[in-house]
């Protein structure tokens, strides 16, 4: 029944695309943490810089950062990320870098959100008694603000998963540029079609089971 399967690699691509959630996840998270820390910064500078990149990045479609990724930064400005002449490890890199540029946006909106809903009186209690900007927005502020975004980080994490298939534009070896080449070479269209599906089900439906979990475990009592 699966014999249309046999001389692909179906499990390295889709590790392949684990690889690219996992690196641009944590990337994501870093950027966007502080991206929102200079949109609620009392620095207009830092605050005009972190409004323009979120309004504006949110705004162009993914395939065109990963695209300029590959052909803007390498082929114009030489970043290659790695050695010129391994082209799978440069274009890689560069997704990643490309799903992190554009999914920070979406991370930093969800954490400004949740700095929102921590009380005002607790960072001027803070300030009161001698804390910097810095100190009360990582000792105070970012702890409540994570605990209330969990689930909308958990809806950014599964849409950075689907997004990978983007990193396709480029030649990363992910799942998507594998399905592609089988339809090509295949006639089970369909068959493909869902054991792809699956693969993706079963990668972003125990995240979100596992991170609304953690929503309601973690979530502040106010």
């Amino acid at each position: 029944m699966f014999d249309f399967l046999e001389g692909y690699d179906v499990l390295g691509a889709f590790w392949m695309t684990v690889k690219l959630t996992v690196l641009s996840a944590i990337g994501s998270l870093i950027w966007g943490t502080l991206l929102a820390a200079m949109r609620v910064s009392p620095v207009p500078l830092m605050r005009g810089f972190g409004t323009a990149y979120v309004n504006i990045v949110r705004n162009i479609p993914l395939t065109v950062i990963i695209v300029f990724t590959s052909l803007g930064l390498a082929d114009i400005f030489g970043m290659t990320m790695g050695a010129p002449d391994n082209f799978d490890d440069q274009n890689f890199r560069l997704a990643v870098l490309g799903l992190v540029a554009y999914t920070a946006s979406f991370v930093c909106e969800a954490i400004r959100s949740g700095i929102n809903t921590v009380p005002v009186g607790q960072a001027e209690a803070a300030r009161a008694i001698g804390l910097s900007f810095s100190q009360v927005l990582r000792l105070i502020v970012l702890p409540q603000a994570f605990r209330s975004v969990i689930g909308p980080l958990a809806n950014v994490l599964i849409a950075l998963t689907k997004n990978t298939t983007v990193a396709a534009a480029i030649g990363v070896a992910e799942a998507a540029l594998l399905m592609k080449e089988m339809i090509e070479n295949e006639a089970e269209v369909l068959a493909i079609g869902a054991v792809f599906s699956l693969g993706f089900v079963l990668l972003t439906l125990p995240t979100g089971l596992i991170l609304g979990w953690l929503s309601k475990r973690l979530a502040v009592k106010r």
